[in-house]
């Protein structure tokens, strides 16, 4: 019955989802497209901006162009740097008083989906000065519109630019959940591949890998549209054909936009047909352990692509095709198990682990509860799984 329960629901909520207000942000794209920005904040009569960041973004001194731009186009601004990995409720308020007191009418995120999480909750908490972050933990829980938001990504994975999530974590309870809402979708998002070039390896890998866990939980779920089912293709191709190159040749600037591109597509994809069990399992680590969010994911996609079974063997045979490592004479699950194998290899290649170290058997039902909590009944996905089931996933990845 609980399944069926699940299912009912999210066949009603994808039936209702053609109903939301949809939008894609504004792109500037390009090289060095940043430099167009401080216009089109003035052209939208944005006289005082708040920028979220963090510590790392400030330190490499990626934002000097911009808060030059800003001057020149007498675009007051003032910077909230404090972001953490895993972007708390008080990192939130901290900014959302910076807001208000500098009477700013403009928000912009500057760096990964940690700083873009952060931004996205100041800009509820903006439209919702009686909600807390908390009141507002689910879906569609906003519902009012919130400032102008500008994203620029110097990652290449959260897709956070073009969605409707924003993961926040309590610091207190150690509870980490995303806040579901079409108004928290950015209006404007900046790709310039420039602010990529200097990533350390390990970020480009995760974050990549994180794009395209994006991809392929969207591609398999059971919500998907024409439009997020070529999207989710697109970045698939585009991942395995680039991030490898960028991983291994930093400075290789087409590698970089293809990635951004690849991360922008998945983004799209999944803010429409949703994310499943990886993304749900990855939540509660960083809650708990603070493991980075792509990090997790590309440890976990593998274990649970190959716990769904039969039910994603034809989805993945298809992906398989797509990326061209299949035989004329292999069946769906030979293309599907060779797909994970290829998952696999990326890993090893890019000397992500196998396993995610320090997770402790006592917070394992806590986590399992929590994961469940995410998933059930909202994610699509495609094989429901149990308290059961979910808790054999953790004490494989541990």
């Amino acid at each position: 019955m609980y399944k069926l329960y699940c299912r009912i629901y999210q066949t009603v909520f994808k039936v209702v989802s053609y109903l939301l207000p949809w939008r894609k942000p504004y792109l500037l794209e390009g090289q060095n497209s940043l430099s167009r920005l401080p216009k089109l904040i003035f052209d939208n009569k944005i006289t005082n901006v708040l920028i979220v960041t963090d510590k790392g973004i400030t330190s490499l001194g990626l934002m000097d162009d911009l808060l030059k731009g800003l001057n020149m186009e007498g675009i007051k601004h003032v910077i909230y740097d404090k972001t953490v990995p895993n972007p708390t409720i008080d990192n939130i308020e901290e900014a959302l008083i910076l807001y208000k007191e500098n009477n700013c009418n403009g928000l912009i995120a500057f760096g990964g989906g940690s700083p873009m999480d952060c931004a996205k909750g100041v800009g509820a908490r903006v439209a919702r000065p009686k909600k807390s972050i908390t009141g507002m933990k689910g879906i569609l829980k906003v519902r009012r519109r919130i400032p102008l938001l500008f994203a620029i990504p110097t990652t290449s994975g959260t897709g956070s630019e073009a969605t409707l999530a924003a993961v926040i974590t309590d610091s207190k309870t150690h509870e980490k959940y995303p806040i579901n809402d079409t108004s928290l979708i950015p209006h404007f998002a900046v790709l310039d591949p420039v602010l990529t070039l200097k990533l350390p390896q390990h970020i480009t890998s995760t974050t990549g890998m994180d794009a395209l866990t994006h991809a392929v939980e969207s591609y398999i779920g059971r919500s998907n549209t024409k439009e997020t089912k070529l999207l989710s293709e697109k970045a698939v191709k585009l991942i395995f054909e680039n991030i490898y190159e960028a991983y291994l040749n930093g400075s290789n600037i087409v590698a970089r936009e293809n990635m951004q591109k690849a991360s922008l597509y998945a983004g799209v994809s999944f803010t429409r047909a949703y994310v499943g069990y990886v993304h749900a399992i990855a939540h509660t680590l960083g809650g708990f352990y603070g493991v980075p969010h792509g990090l997790a994911n590309a440890v976990i996609l593998p274990y649970v692509l190959e716990y769904y079974g039969e039910a994603v063997h034809k989805t993945l045979s298809e992906l398989s095709d797509l990326i061209g490592i299949t035989k004329k004479d292999d069946n769906i699950k030979q293309k599907s198990e060779k797909f994970i194998q290829a998952i696999k290899e990326l890993n090893r290649n890019m000397n992500i682990p196998i396993k995610i170290t320090g997770i402790k058997e006592e917070d394992i039902p806590i986590m399992v509860k929590r994961a469940l909590s995410e998933a059930n009944p909202l994610y699509p996905v495609p094989k429901i799984l149990s308290n059961v089931q979910l808790t054999e996933i953790f004490y494989m990845i541990k």
